[in-house]
């Protein structure tokens, strides 16, 4: 029986790297890669076994970029979530953020939830956009919730206290690095990894689509044997 990909996970990595090749300031690449964003969502989410699509879009250390390139991002958030709310419903996407959204501006955070709540009825791909998100953080948040409770801590309740409470089956990062960058270390454990040189905004469906074939073929045995 082949694999499923019921559950992707992506690093969309490589803006502003292919911005500086394009001679373009790097906000150029990100605007570049929201086009992305929706043309990938869009294809998962006519997939029929793609039952949720995880992006990591900005994580805790992004706030340590530049200023005006942080701005940026918040911004360009801000806008992409309105713009794209007629294509969540047409395509009956489920929106899920997942994060600690409460170091964004009041506007933005109302903006996140607005389209959470639009679309809550949707059943068709759910949709997570990682905002102020790092794994770390997300595993502490849990731990320091669960400490109020008394008895021990079950793998189970562990998951259901984090913000993505879905294992992984397939992560791909784009841009050419080899690590996780603190995205989804718990939910990745048994993960299968794709790492690709191409940068974000170069990244197609048909790249994704090759991906997803080699992944039905890869045998997976969760520390077991076969």
């Amino acid at each position: 029986m082949m694999n499923q990909a019921k559950h992707i996970a992506i690093i969309m990595d490589g803006n502003g790297r292919w911005a500086e090749l394009q001679g373009q300031k790097r906000v150029k690449g990100h605007e570049a890669g929201a086009k992305v964003v929706k043309e990938i969502t869009t294809f998962c989410s006519n997939s029929p076994d793609i039952e949720r699509l995880t992006l990591y879009a900005f994580s805790t250390e992004n706030w340590k970029r530049p200023r005006l390139e942080v701005e940026f991002l918040t911004q360009l958030l801000n806008s992409y979530l309105k713009n794209e709310l007629p294509a969540y419903l047409q395509n009956n996407v489920r929106f899920e953020p997942i994060g600690d959204i409460r170091a964004f501006s009041k506007s933005l955070q109302e903006t996140i939830k607005m389209v959470q709540d639009k679309t809550s009825h949707c059943d068709g791909l759910v949709q997570s956009l990682a905002l102020n998100y790092g794994s770390q953080d997300e595993i502490l948040r849990a731990v320091n919730s669960l400490k109020k409770r008394d008895g021990d801590v079950t793998l189970e309740m562990l998951s259901n206290e984090l913000d993505c409470k879905h294992d992984v089956d397939l992560l791909i990062r784009t841009g050419g690095d080899h690590r996780l960058s603190n995205y989804l270390l718990w939910q990745s454990a048994y993960a299968e990894l794709f790492f690709i040189d191409t940068l974000w905004p170069n990244f197609t469906t048909k790249e994704l689509q090759n991906i997803i074939e080699e992944f039905t073929q890869v045998e997976r045995r969760f520390g077991g044997l076969k």
